[in-house]
């Protein structure tokens, strides 16, 4: 049986993660931590470089593996989206330990700089609105922009992880959604069975009003049929009986 609009579906749509504006700056974030880590920390005297690339790396990769893995399991997905925002805090917490070892300034409210950057960041998703700044900013201005990303995208995510909450609640995970598509197939099989059974009778008593019909008019036919075989014989025999008649006159 072909399936209908009304069946229950166990996959769910695949979201397009690139069009999601936590997932562009997610990006942003890693290449800016990279360029960040590759102009101010020593690739072999401070293990903060392998901690702030692998962090930031792992914000992102997890973001694209947690929507992947929510067209099967929104319980999965919640899991990796959320260790994508652990990854960031950690992220975010190396930016600001930066600052202050360092004895840098955080930009704060108030400052032109600040809501040059909050805007800058609020409206900015792409890694091409970003890039140009990698080799100009110095390692202050990288440190406050990339904590004020982090902001961004944690609040994004909260939002999205509250709406993914939301739709778990209502349609629950995979098991469930599973045992409703194949409760909702046996019933639509269960109900098209009744269906096909309570038209059964009525077929049933057409076919013998058919088949009687059908009878009748056969007889009718065959009734016909001998009274125009008998009408054509007897033609045929008055022909024969004028023709020899006319012989013998002759």
């Amino acid at each position: 049986m072909a399936e209908t609009s009304n069946t229950p579906h166990v996959l769910k749509s695949q979201a397009n993660w690139d069009a999601l504006y936590f997932y562009q700056k997610s990006d942003v974030i890693y290449q800016l931590a990279f360029a960040f880590c590759d102009r101010f920390i020593h690739l072999y005297k401070d293990r903060t470089r392998d901690q702030v690339i692998q962090a930031a790396c792992s914000c992102k990769q997890n973001i694209v593996e947690g929507l992947a893995d929510g067209v099967a399991s929104t319980e999965m997905q919640l899991k990796l989206l959320n260790v994508a925002r652990a990854s960031l805090k950690e992220l975010r917490e190396d930016f600001e330990d930066y600052i202050k070892s360092r004895h840098l300034q955080f930009f704060v409210s108030g400052e032109p700089r600040y809501a040059d950057m909050l805007n800058y960041c609020r409206y900015h998703n792409r890694l091409s609105d970003y890039a140009p700044f990698f080799a100009q900013w110095t390692d202050e201005q990288m440190c406050n922009y990339a904590i004020t990303l982090c902001h961004f995208i944690d609040r994004m995510m909260m939002s999205f992880l509250k709406k993914l909450e939301q739709e778990f609640i209502t349609e629950g995970g995979i098991k469930e959604r599973m045992h409703r598509a194949r409760t909702g197939y046996r019933q639509q099989q269960d109900e098209r069975l009744k269906q096909l059974e309570a038209e059964l009778p009525r077929l049933k008593q057409s076919l013998a009003e058919a088949q009687a019909e059908a009878a009748k008019w056969k007889a009718a036919f065959e009734n016909l049929k001998q009274r125009a075989l008998k009408m054509y014989y007897g033609k045929e025999e008055e022909i024969k009986r004028l023709k020899e008649q006319l012989g013998e006159e002759m």
